[in-house]
């Protein structure tokens, strides 16, 4: 792989944390907003979700004039077209990041969409290749219980070893409730940082903007392939700062 191209994850064996939206949200940000280089492959077999949702959204865009018009503003603005959507199953991510690369050696980032079990064939081999793991977190104790294991999991068996490639793995709180007090939080964290796992500072609320995608008749758009978050929308579901704390991770190789 080519050393300023980075391949990162977000991933969990627990289904309807986030790891999918927060790949789109992200990569959406970084190429849209931030102007990375970036591209995404879906191995989240069967579904492949990002895959389904880049069709939506091309047939969206070529029949609505609202889109189309915020699609050839962005471009004037950023100077950065759409980022390619792969399709993969997971043994052959590494793969495809390759030929991706042969072709094009100028991505910042890669993001690599795993399917949320471990027993999916070729998992374990493509999430040791990659440099950098995000695992999202709540507070739901079956969640906590779940996605913890899979955390120590990789951090016992592959993170630091000789024939892995993972350079760091962060966990971060998504769906927060603002009505919890945040000492709850707080005191997860202790214990979580004491099992000698990492934790980003900023934390994601629980928000029904998380769902709100590009849809005919409706001109406010959050997650999409295509368009980057609505700004009005932005405020508030700290994706900025999430997308902010991970870049300064993966520049300076550290935390804030």
């Amino acid at each position: 792989m080519s050393k300023k191209t980075l391949l990162l994850s977000f991933c969990t064996q627990k289904g309807g944390v986030g790891k999918t939206a927060f790949t789109v949200l992200l990569a959406s940000f970084y190429q849209y907003r931030m102007n990375k280089k970036i591209a995404v492959i879906d191995c989240d077999y069967p579904q492949h979700s990002i895959v389904q949702m880049r069709k939506r959204d091309t047939e969206l865009l070529l029949n609505n004039e609202h889109y189309k018009q915020c699609y050839y503003q962005m471009i004037k603005e950023s100077s950065m077209d759409a980022y390619p959507v792969l399709e993969s199953t997971p043994e052959n991510a590494l793969k495809k990041a390759r030929e991706l690369l042969e072709n094009e050696n100028e991505y910042d980032i890669i993001f690599i969409d795993m399917p949320g079990t471990l027993n999916t064939k070729g998992v374990i081999t493509t999430i040791s290749q990659l440099d950098y793991l995000f695992i999202p977190l709540s507070a739901d104790r079956v969640v906590l219980e779940s996605t913890l294991g899979f955390a120590k999991m990789i951090h016992e068996n592959l993170f630091k070893k000789t024939n892995s490639r993972i350079m760091n793995m962060f966990l971060f709180w998504n769906m927060v409730d603002g009505r919890e007090k945040s000492d709850l939080y707080d005191a997860y964290t202790t214990v979580i940082k004491k099992l000698g796992l990492s934790m980003l500072q900023t934390r994601i609320p629980d928000s029904k903007r998380f769902r709100k995608e590009m849809s005919d008749g409706k001109k406010m758009i959050f997650r999409s392939t295509l368009l980057p978050a609505d700004r009005a929308w932005m405020r508030g579901s700290e994706i900025d700062k999430l997308a902010n704390e991970i870049s300064n991770i993966l520049e300076y190789g550290k935390e804030n």
